[in-house]
């Protein structure tokens, strides 16, 4: 179900097991909090976040029973599958007793979590919740909400620019606001720009993933340059992703293994390190070649291109890399 069915059927009671998904981690974390808050469950609710997932420990906490009435909150946040066979196990121990509840929140891709559903049927005392990237009106109403509730004066505009600075990152924005409510004044456009750091560096890092997996990117560099980025920077970006992709490349082929710390003298978290592992092992050796010649090429002709002419040159810069991958 989407957002306002699930909002609905909150008003009745809440369910017993969800499944969480899809492009917006700030209304997954605000339907977490209102379980909390609702359950009185915040002091003992079992989290278990990514590397902490281990299912005899969240079974073992659904099979206790509270000497004192109180409530058995299991909240799950990871990337990757749950086995079917655990997930069912979770659901029927959540069902059986009036007090156990269970959170899934799947950070993974949309495809993997609609494999799970069937385990969140109705039928099956669960439901599952799909949550979309919001739009910008529906974005600064969130974010009006969760001002009012801090007590900090900001106006539309101010929102406005805030979610274009921070790359429609909800999450991120709530975030600042309630750094931005401890000075206690009212919040400009100007304020945003001296206070808040932008999210550009974030948005053109997924920039060049996109461009490797071709996803469509024409619009995240139209976004990027409004953020003040320009094509220059850009460029060079693009140049220090693809050197890092050939490391990665060059790396696991002599070695059949990645390691980031070998390859950049730094340890990337895995999840990144297995996404930059991906995208090294589907690219083949010829086409980084033509890649870094294409770049090369490319910087001359940047620097000698007037102003005006700057930004659809990166446009055709980076297309044209898609098509040698």
């Amino acid at each position: 179900m989407y957002q306002r069915e699930f909002d609905q059927k909150l008003r009745g009671s809440l369910p017993k097991a969800i499944l969480f998904f899809g492009d917006n981690a700030y209304m997954t974390d605000h339907y977490i909090e209102h379980y909390k808050k609702t359950l009185d469950a915040a002091d003992d609710a079992l989290t278990l976040y990514f590397d902490e997932w281990d299912f005899d420990q969240a079974k073992s906490y659904l099979m206790q029973t509270s000497l004192f009435g109180g409530t058995n909150l299991l909240i799950v946040k990871h990337d990757k599958k749950i086995p079917k066979k655990e997930l069912d196990t979770l659901i029927e121990l959540a069902n059986k007793n009036s007090d156990n509840y269970f959170l899934y929140a799947y950070a993974g891709g949309a495809k993997d979590a609609k494999s799970m559903q069937s385990s969140f049927s109705e039928k099956k005392g669960g439901v599952w919740v799909r949550f979309f990237e919001p739009n910008i009106r529906d974005g600064i109403a969130l974010l009006q909400q969760h001002a009012q509730a801090l007590g900090l004066d900001i106006d539309h505009y101010a929102l406005q620019h805030l979610m274009m600075l921070l790359n429609n990152n909800l999450a991120l924005c709530a975030n600042e606001l309630e750094k931005l409510a401890i000075a206690g004044t009212r919040v400009t456009s100007k304020d945003i720009d001296t206070l808040v750091y932008s999210a550009a560096p974030l948005a053109t890092e997924q920039l060049l993933i996109d461009l490797f997996n071709k996803k469509p990117i024409t619009a995240t560099i139209t976004k990027l340059l409004e953020l003040g980025e320009d094509e220059a920077s850009l460029l060079r970006s693009t140049q220090f992703f693809v050197n890092q992709i050939f490391l990665f490349h060059a790396y696991i082929k002599l070695n059949g293994q990645v390691d980031s710390a070998a390859i950049l003298g730094y340890k990337l978290p895995k999840q990144i390190e297995e996404q930059k592992a991906q995208l090294a092992l589907r690219v083949k050796s010829a086409a980084l070649l033509k890649i870094f010649e294409h770049l090369l090429e490319s910087e001359i002709e940047m620097k000698k291109a007037p102003a005006t002419q700057r930004e659809v040159l990166l446009y055709s810069i980076l297309i044209k890399i898609q098509g040698y991958l």
